[in-house]
């Protein structure tokens, strides 16, 4: 990070350089931004009175007094994650690097609307909080994921066809008895994406994030910045319609969608109708891993099925990496054969010939680190240290 001297480095993008880790040091941040050895400590000294770093254990010696190291305080806060499905929600405290300190799920009827489920859900996260002995006010942030289309700016759902009765309902009011630290909402599978993108920030900058659970959605992330489209609905890729499924109605209210062959609700009652006894997706996923033929055939048939919907996507955004998850990435390679058949064999040869099929790099926990992250995108970002730091400096 070289900057001109007509623009010198603010404290905010200081705090990037070392909370990346890319800066341990005044004398790296100086080299780094040009700054003088005067800026370079006004800057650390602001970032100190926001309890943002620390000054650690002392850095090797290149002669002379050896160097204090600087470093992230991670644990000056903490954050709350709330990631909703249809059959379960998943509640984690992290620390402001997104270390998972304590986790629990919830399983929920399905159909429970927020009246029911969001008083329990805050008592479980005032729970968590004490598990780890932190107070509502270290909390930073709340991140919650829902699935369907979300309003960001209100925090609530804006389109589910799978959570009947959240639409339009904002969240937050229900969590203010645990904190009153804002809440970030984005849905299921673009929180997936920013958690994939923590991961591959400087290898896929743009990578298309695919959840494939009861229902299917997609993350997409360009040039390294989360897409969510004009009115939030990118990525609602269950609902493209697919000859497979013509005539089909599905949950939506409309007819031939890809989710009505494909989904995991699709699975689940294909084998009901074959008077299998299954209840979830989860329950198809490990029938297949056992062995039974049946349920090993309809995930192939849903990765081919949903491969054949995304291969146009993969030639309109041609990104480096394409990521399973949901619960039947947990079938792995049954799943992602057929979709790897379908995306190679329908996309064009240069869209897919330096592609990437992957599974989420953190399984069954990557919704909830999505969550954190979505906090932390924002909350420590260099433009909201340097709000922080301007507001301090009037009080």
């Amino acid at each position: 990070m070289t900057r001109p001297s007509t623009t010198p480095a603010t404290a905010g993008e200081v705090f990037t350089l070392i909370r990346s880790g890319s800066a341990t040091t005044r004398s790296e941040i100086g080299k780094l931004t040009g700054l003088s050895r005067t800026a370079v400590s006004a800057r650390v000294a602001a970032l100190q009175s926001l309890g943002l770093i620390a000054d650690d254990d002392e850095g090797p010696s290149t002669g002379g007094r050896p160097p204090s190291t600087l470093t992230f305080a991670n644990s000056s806060g903490v954050v709350l994650v709330v990631a909703i499905g249809r059959s379960r929600a998943q509640l984690a405290v992290t620390d402001l690097a997104g270390t998972i300190l304590a986790a629990e799920d919830i399983d929920k009827s399905v159909g429970v609307g927020p009246d029911e489920l969001m008083p329990e859900i805050a008592e479980h996260l005032s729970s968590l909080l004490a598990q780890v002995h932190r107070a509502s006010t270290e909390v930073i942030g709340i991140g919650l994921s829902i699935p369907g289309t979300v309003d960001v700016a209100a925090g609530a759902s804006l389109d589910s066809p799978m959570m009947a009765g959240w639409d339009g309902v904002a969240l937050a009011p229900y969590l203010a008895s645990v904190t009153t630290a804002p809440l970030f909402a984005d849905n299921d599978a673009n929180v997936m994406a920013l958690a994939e993108l923590s991961e591959r920030r400087e290898s896929a900058p743009n990578l298309l994030m695919i959840k494939a659970s009861t229902g299917l959605g997609a993350g997409i992330v360009m040039g390294g910045i989360l897409q969510r489209g004009s009115l939030g609905a990118s990525g609602e890729i269950g609902h493209t319609k697919t000859a497979a499924a013509r005539g089909m109605k599905c949950r939506c209210g409309d007819v031939g969608c890809v989710e009505t062959v494909a989904s995991g609700w699709a699975l689940v009652h294909a084998l009901r109708d074959q008077g299998r006894s299954v209840g979830h997706v989860r329950d198809v996923v490990r029938l297949a891993l056992d062995g039974d033929s049946e349920a090993r055939r309809l995930i192939r048939s849903s990765g081919r099925l949903i491969g054949d919907v995304i291969s146009g996507a993969v030639n309109l955004l041609n990104p480096e990496v394409l990521i399973i998850g949901g619960d039947m990435a947990e079938a792995d390679e049954l799943f992602l054969a057929g979709l790897r058949e379908s995306v190679y064999g329908n996309a064009t040869a240069l869209a897919t010939r330096k592609l990437q099929i992957a599974s989420v790099s953190h399984g069954a926990q990557s919704g909830i680190l999505g969550c954190a992250v979505l906090v932390l995108d924002h909350l420590l970002s260099a433009r909201e240290i340097d709000l922080r730091i301007a507001a301090s400096l009037h009080t």
